[in-house]
């Protein structure tokens, strides 16, 4: 326990004792250290004089700081670009205890530890602060250090001091103009002093330095017109504008400008900028036409046709409203005539006809027509104008009716070739000389007819008021007149007949069939109608004939063009027949028969009420007829049917023999089921058809017997012979037989190649013997299978029998 006060006590004095050493040292040493940084900068940096600066650490008392004053420690100053040799001295490290105890010093930060590392290295002795390599700027501008002073085996005896690098600028980067070239545009006409544009070229270096000060200098301008300085340039800002008067874009659209951007305020390292202007366009120039006149031709009577078509030229920017234009007929179009239109070029003026022109009133015009830009001219200018002729031709004009439509009235009971009216028109070629004809055109009705040379229209038909042809009292016919050209002009007239009405037309009763009740009966109104018009209609009237006054009475309404009826007495229920005769207003009548029939009912008769008892015996009657003539009907189709079952069982008396079911032939097919597959089946050559020579029990009355010995037919193929040998060889004996019949030829088919997967013919044998097989039974079915049963079964042919005395007949 004494021991270690003793050595506490030992310990605090010794750092007593530092203190007071450090103390005394400190102004000496702080004095050193503000002398160095007073210097120049070759001195502070530079082993020529052999000093460095030198950084004190701070005192350190465990945690606590203790210092006299407060030490601001300024950068240390360092040139990039600096050639070596390397590690080359910036700066010594001391620490205030380094006369008592050992120090070793560390440096930390970016540029030492930390990316990019080993930039600066510490001599951890001495202190000694080195750059191993050159440094640069315009990548780190300043370096930010940590040193450290640690006594060997403890821990850190001072505070951690921070030293700060600066790196000293060199004019080692000449200006860049990043967007090269740069443009810009102006107006031509621009006034001096307008700006155009500004050039503003970059250099890394310190900008706070001369090294980064860059200033501007106009070397070249192309081309130089109108002349060499038709731009300036500001040579602090590169702001380039208007130096001179006489833009024009029309003579030099575009400019090309060089210039210098140099550092150091102009002295130091420099580059070239290039500025491209373009001088915009201003409407400073009319349209012109491109001739002082111009001729076009247009066919008389066409609406909207070109006429002529009117090119300018204009020297502003093209597809611009500097040079888009417009057209104006300022003479000549007094009668609105033509139509005057800026072509799909915006570079033309387009006449065309606004109305139908004539020939015979003038076959030459002359228009006075001006052009001008859309856009409004940025000087005063001097319009241009154009003088067009325009040459009608002439065509072959159609007749013109006058009136165009003309109205007539003519009663409708006309007789037939009565002229109603003359409808003429006149040639508007009065030069032509050309004669005029008429016909009508679409004249359904039949009515009219028109003279060819006169245009005279006549009746050819009586007319009729009431027909479908004439609307609301008037008939509509269109006359054509022509003329006599190689290709005729044709015109249309419309001749509008208004009908007038005749008392042709008898009024007629509306209703045909009226019913009414026994009992009671409510009086039924009859309408009528009559097709003449208002004036020879009503007021109607009618009355009964004959014996109808017996039993009926009729009122006349005259004002709603009714007739009122009733019975006059009670009359029992059947169906009566009632003539009534209706007169119109000029005693025109007709009579008409109503059929009234009379229910067993009260008051208002209807449809129902009329399936009374009176009717019912028709009804019956009606029933029974009914009844009678389907019972006829199915009769007649049962006796039919009986007639047709006698007539089949008839004809079915024969029985079909059916084969036993034991004698089964492959040779035998039922050929009414069609498809399946193909199959092989044995047959018997020797059974094949050989000519009348082989069947000598088949004679024929009108041939005579051959002298010559009868030809030899083969029956069999012989054993492994081919069987077109065997085919051949009984063709062969075909062709030398007489007797044979003329039609027996060998069928030639198609070769279908080699390679066939089914065998030879000759491979195929029959089943069994001609010998073996009982064709008998072929005997039995019937006429259909006679020849068969002869060819097979052995049977005698009827050529001794059926043939007819004359004839010959082969089988």
């Amino acid at each position: 326990m004494g021991s270690q006060v003793c050595w506490a006590f030992l310990t605090l004095l010794l750092r007593c004792a530092i203190c007071a050493a450090v103390t005394r040292s400190k102004a000496d040493e702080s004095l050193l250290l503000l002398q160095t940084h007073g210097r120049d900068n070759s001195d502070s940096y530079g082993q020529a004089a052999g000093r460095f600066p030198v950084l004190v650490f701070p005192l350190f008392f465990g945690g606590e700081i203790r210092r006299k004053r407060d030490w601001v420690i300024p950068p240390i100053s360092f040139p990039e670009n600096d050639r070596g040799p390397f590690p080359k001295s910036v700066v010594q490290l001391r620490s205030s205890v380094a006369k008592e105890i050992a120090i070793i010093y560390k440096i930390t930060g970016p540029g030492a530890d930390q990316p990019p590392e080993g930039v600066f290295t510490v001599d951890k002795r001495s202190g000694m602060l080195y750059v191993t390599k050159p440094l640069d700027r315009e990548k780190i501008p300043e370096y930010r250090l940590r040193a450290h002073a640690i006594a060997s085996g403890h821990d850190s005896v001072e505070q951690p001091m921070d030293i700060i690098i600066k790196v000293i600028d060199q004019n080692d980067n000449r200006p860049v103009c990043p967007p090269n070239p740069f443009r810009g545009s102006v107006t031509e006409n621009a006034r001096p002093d307008v700006s155009v544009l500004q050039v503003r070229a970059e250099d890394l270096d310190d900008p706070n330095t001369d090294n980064g000060v860059v200033q501007y200098r106009l070397l070249k301008q192309e081309p130089g017109l109108p002349n060499a300085e038709m731009f300036t340039v500001n040579p602090v800002s590169g702001l380039i504008s208007v130096n001179s008067v006489g833009l024009d874009r029309e003579t030099q659209p575009q400019y090309k400008l060089l210039i210098e951007a140099a550092d150091m305020d102009g002295a130091g390292q420099s580059t070239t900028c290039t500025a491209s202007i373009t001088v915009t366009d201003i409407n400073d120039h009319a349209p012109k036409f491109s001739h002082n006149s111009y001729t076009g031709s247009v066919e008389e009577n066409k609406v909207g046709e070109v006429v002529v078509r009117l090119p300018v030229t204009d020297l502003d920017a093209a597809s611009t409203v500097y040079s888009a234009t417009k057209y104006t007929i300022v003479r000549g179009n007094e009668n609105k005539l033509f139509n005057i239109s800026t072509g799909p070029s915006r570079m033309e003026g387009v006449i065309t006809t606004a109305k139908g022109l004539d020939f015979e009133r003038s076959g030459r015009l002359s228009l006075v027509v001006v052009v001008e830009n859309e856009a409004p001219f940025a000087v005063p200018l001097t319009t241009s104008s154009a003088t067009v002729f325009v040459n009608v031709e002439d065509l072959n004009e159609a007749p013109i009716f006058l009136p165009g439509q003309k109205r007539i009235s003519v009663p409708e009971d006309l007789s037939v070739g009565t002229p109603i009216t003359q409808y003429t028109a006149k040639d508007p070629d009065t030069a032509r000389q050309q004669t005029i004809r008429y016909k009508l055109w679409e004249e359904f009705s039949g009515w009219l007819m028109v003279e060819r040379d006169t245009g005279v229209v006549k009746v050819r038909s009586p007319m009729d008021r009431e027909s479908s042809h004439v609307k609301d009292g008037t008939y509509t016919a269109f006359v054509l007149a022509y003329d006599d050209d190689f290709k005729p002009g044709t015109g249309t007239g419309t001749l509008v007949i208004e009908v007038e009405d005749v008392n042709d037309n008898a009024p007629v009763l509306d209703q045909r069939a009226v019913l009414f009740c026994s009992t009671d009966p409510e009086p039924v109104t009859l309408t009528i109608s009559d097709a003449d018009g208002p004036h020879n209609a009503g007021p109607f009237s009618a009355e009964l004939q004959r014996d109808a006054r017996s039993n009926w009475t009729i009122t006349t309404n005259s004002t709603m063009g009714s007739v009122v009826m009733r019975p006059r007495k009670r009359l029992p229920a059947d169906v009566y027949s009632v003539l009534l005769r209706v007169y119109d207003a000029g005693r025109l009548f007709q009579d008409s028969s109503l059929s009234v029939e009379v229910c067993e009912c009260r008051g208002v008769a209807s449809a129902q009420a009329c399936l009374s008892p009176r009717s019912q015996p028709h009804a019956t009657d009606s029933a029974t007829l009914s009844v009678a003539v389907l019972g006829a009907v199915f009769g007649l189709l049962l006796f039919l049917l009986l007639l047709l079952l006698f007539i089949k069982r008839k004809r079915g008396g024969r029985k079909e023999v059916l084969l036993q079911e034991e004698d089964v032939r492959d040779n035998i097919y039922y050929y009414n089921e069609e498809g399946g597959g193909e199959e092989d089946q044995d047959y018997d050559l020797s059974q094949l058809h050989l000519g009348l020579d082989n069947r000598p029990e088949v004679l024929c009355a009108d041939v005579a017997p051959t002298l010559s010995p009868a030809v030899q037919y083969r029956l069999h193929p012989e054993e492994n012979e081919e069987i077109s040998s065997f085919i051949k060889d009984n063709l062969n004996a075909a062709d030398r037989d007489p007797s044979a019949p003329p039609y027996d030829s060998l069928l030639v088919f198609d070769y279908e190649g080699a390679g066939s997967e089914v065998g030879s013919l000759s491979s195929l044998q029959s089943g069994s013997s001609d010998g073996n097989q009982d064709y008998h039974y072929l005997n039995q079915w019937g006429v259909p299978f006679r020849k068969l049963a002869d060819m097979y079964g052995g049977g005698e042919d009827d050529c001794d029998s059926d043939i007819l005395p004359g004839k010959t007949e082969w089988v």
